[in-house]
């Protein structure tokens, strides 16, 4: 009798020893990109790559998992900035450096909302605005708060900007004129008179000023602590 082993006999099944984490990630991507964060499943990540469900086990922990890596993917996508010492200049820096790789695939981006991270390169983005507004003299409670407010900020203008209807932009004139009439007819005197304004969306203009009220707001709020009390 040969000796004993406990090696797997043959090969493994097509697709499994192409796995990573890194394959996982973007398999996950396409499900979010197609039909959403709610599609996602162990099962429906499997589809996509061509292997049993159980076999992502070795990678992720489960949905969990698999929300927690795409999360990761898009926060670590971000290039930060370097510090200046302006805390408007540098959150502005870092509002922009989440663009970009948030855009790329927005529904995913919402994930930032609701997930709770701990990898390093998860929290990079969220030790940057906070030492930011520690170094503004923010206590670290407020300074969270500050923190989930420009994010829900920043994640709800790039979500709007992705899903308006092609009517809804700048570029179908026509489908922008129809909105203008019906707007403008409505009756309603407010609406009416916004109808020119109301029928158009240009997503980078209103990404600058949604970042730009934010941290109006922010460095109004910074400035009252700083100010003496009278």
């Amino acid at each position: 009798m040969g000796p004993m082993t406990t090696a797997r006999r043959g090969r493994p099944p097509k697709g499994e020893s192409q796995l990573s984490r890194d394959a996982i990630v973007r398999a996950t991507l396409r499900v979010i990109d197609a039909d959403g964060v709610a599609a996602v499943s162990m099962r429906a990540v499997g589809r996509v790559l061509g292997v049993d469900a159980k076999s992502l086990y070795n990678h992720v922990d489960g949905k969990d998992g698999l929300l927690d890596a795409v999360t990761e993917h898009v926060l670590g996508g971000m290039v930060l900035p370097g510090r200046t010492g302006d805390v408007r200049a540098d959150l502005r820096a870092i509002a922009y450096a989440f663009r970009e790789p948030a855009l790329a695939h927005p529904e995913a981006a919402a994930l930032v909302l609701t997930r709770q991270l701990g990898s390093l390169e998860a929290l990079a983005p969220v030790e940057a605005v906070l030492a930011v507004l520690r170094d503004a003299g923010c206590p670290a409670e407020e300074s969270v708060h500050l923190l989930r407010m420009l994010v829900a900020t920043l994640v709800g203008a790039l979500l709007r900007e992705v899903n308006a209807g092609p009517t809804y932009g700048t570029t179908d004139l026509a489908g922008i004129a129809q909105r203008r009439a019906v707007l403008a007819g409505s009756g309603l005197p407010a609406v009416a008179s916004a109808a020119p304004y109301l029928a158009r969306f240009d997503g980078a203009a209103e990404y600058e000023f949604a970042v730009d009220l934010a941290l109006d707001a922010l460095v109004a709020r910074i400035d009252v602590r700083r100010s003496p009390r009278r």
